[in-house]
């Protein structure tokens, strides 16, 4: 089943140039799955009595159009699939006018919390999310390529403003750092994220940067090399 709710563009959410930030728009999406589960009662405090979680694996979000400031929004999301440890969602943001601004497929894995490994997805939990229809997107693939040659930058902690309820950093968090590192006027169109790893408080990351005419790539990665998480960010081909 797929479930809606409405907001209007605050300040707090926009940018320099008062529209919506990429963050944010990250924010709206991950808000409204947290809501439908809360609604369905298989929210944060049902799956931590069941030992579960649900943790993102990646992210494809396209933005046609930031909303400005004080713009009326609508966010929806719903399931379009379940698949052993995998949950399949998608997303869209409209504006007063019902035209998609922005929209995005997400790929999730349903882990147990006392084990740290996946299993299988429950009948409780696919029942209660239903399956609607794919959105009419072009669906990237799940893994981002990472060429050779990237520019590596000063070493940095992990925060405790970067984790989530679950102790860890929060995928928005990783996309935001990697927004850090994009040329100037760099305009977001698409943003894909791969989620490798779970950096907690005190871990160190290592940002490993590659650009070219029209995408950046940010590997957060570990001290020993392996990324926590890979963050493409593409700009509208001109």
């Amino acid at each position: 089943m797929k479930y809606s709710f409405d907001s209007c563009v605050r300040f707090s959410e926009v940018g320099e140039d008062q529209k919506l930030t990429l963050g944010s728009v990250i924010n709206y999406f991950q808000d409204c799955s947290t809501f439908q589960s809360e609604s369905l009662g298989a929210g944060v405090e049902f799956l931590r009595k069941q030992h579960r979680v649900w943790v993102l694996s990646s992210w494809q979000v396209v933005i046609e159009r930031y909303p400005a400031l004080c713009e009326k929004i609508r966010i929806t999301t719903w399931a379009y699939g379940f698949k052993r440890f995998l949950g399949n969602r998608n997303f869209t943001m409209e504006d007063e006018a019902g035209n998609v601004v922005a929209y995005a497929n997400s790929i999730w894995t349903y882990l147990n919390t006392e084990t740290g490994l996946p299993v299988a997805v429950s009948k409780e939990q696919v029942d209660a999310y239903g399956l609607e229809e794919k959105f009419p997107m072009e669906y990237a693939p799940r893994k981002i390529a990472v060429p050779e040659g990237g520019m590596a930058y000063e070493l940095f902690p992990v925060r405790s403003h970067n984790l989530d309820t679950n102790h860890h950093v929060n995928n928005e968090q990783y996309v935001a750092m990697a927004c850090e590192y994009l040329p100037k006027d760099f305009k977001v169109w698409q943003m894909r994220a791969e989620y490798k790893g779970q950096a907690v408080l005190g871990n160190i990351i290592e940002p490993i940067v590659y650009t070219d005419e029209e995408k950046c790539i940010v590997s957060l990665c570990k001290e020993t090399g392996e990324p926590y998480a890979i963050v493409e960010l593409k700009e509208k081909k001109r």
